[in-house]
């Protein structure tokens, strides 16, 4: 109880709903199936930092199962939205128990990280980094994919992703104040050499953009690669050394234009998450 406390900032209340209701942003947001285009983007800004991919190399099975962190961050991502406040603090429980043992040193120099420097999972900075890349995938995909939203909708969902940033443990000075300040810090480290992409991060990155499967399932996964490599920034693009052009530029604009007109048409299995389904159903049978 203390935990949901201080994620949703006060004293009392009725804790017991979870972080987000229907009626929020965030619930708004991450229902849309659409929004999960973005994924591939998240993890490959994770792991240009040098820790991140560190940590994700020498602790996961990035090579024989590259998609299982996507899989497993999205799963928890949706849990921490449309789960109640029990099921939320499972996930937080998890994401704990996976982290604890994610630790060590680099044991090459990149960039402004020499040799020897230690990591930790449990690093409060890099944790806001990775919460960072997922607030502001999931705001650029809706926006692109779904529908523009308001900048009154845009802050509301900033002020309510720094739920989940206290519910994970990470402090308030390094949760920036507001939306244009949280903006200026993902340029910053966007453009600053903290993101240098050494021979472990682009391991990782071939990995998820190549996985090893069969044939049919590779050629399958193409299309979903064109969409993360768009929608990477464009500094980012270049340290992995990944090709891009005018004419994909403009194929991925027609793309996003497509499915903004033809999402309004799909039913809601199609369109809808199942995780927000089975909320949004609970929520309507809920006499509060």
């Amino acid at each position: 109880m203390a935990r949901l406390r201080r994620a949703h900032r006060r004293r009392a209340g009725d804790l017991s709903r979870g972080l987000f209701t229907p009626a929020s942003v965030t619930w708004r947001v991450h229902r849309e199936a659409a929004v999960l285009l973005g994924g591939g983007r998240a993890l490959l800004l994770q792991v240009a930092h040098p820790l991140v991919a560190a940590g994700v190399a020498a602790h996961s099975r990035f090579r024989s199962a590259p998609l299982e962190r996507l899989r497993r961050t999205l799963d928890l991502m949706l849990t921490l939205v449309f789960a109640d406040a029990a099921g939320a603090l499972r996930a937080v429980g998890e994401i704990e128990r996976v982290h604890a043992r994610v630790h060590g040193v680099l044991d090459a120099d990149v960039g402004p990280f020499p040799s020897g420097t230690p990591y930790d999972a449990n690093d409060p900075r890099l944790l806001f980094w990775v919460h960072a890349t997922l607030v502001d995938t999931a705001l650029g995909v809706y926006q692109r994919f779904v529908r523009p939203l308001s900048p009154a909708a845009r802050v509301a969902y900033y002020e309510e992703s720094k739920r989940v940033a206290r519910l994970l443990g990470i402090p308030e000075r390094l949760i920036p104040r507001t939306l244009g300040a949280f903006d200026t810090y993902m340029r910053r480290m966007i453009a600053s050499d903290v993101l240098t992409v050494g021979p472990v991060g682009r391991d990782v990155a071939s990995s998820i953009l190549r996985p090893p499967f069969a044939f049919g399932l590779g050629v399958a996964f193409r299309p979903l690669n064109f969409v993360t490599v768009g929608l990477l920034p464009p500094a980012l693009r270049d340290r992995f050394g990944l090709a891009w052009s005018p004419r994909r530029e403009q194929a991925l604009r027609m793309l996003a234009t497509l499915t903004r007109v033809a999402l309004p048409l799909a039913p809601a299995c199609v369109r809808v998450l199942p995780q927000a389904r089975r909320a949004e159903r609970a929520a309507r049978r809920s006499p509060r």
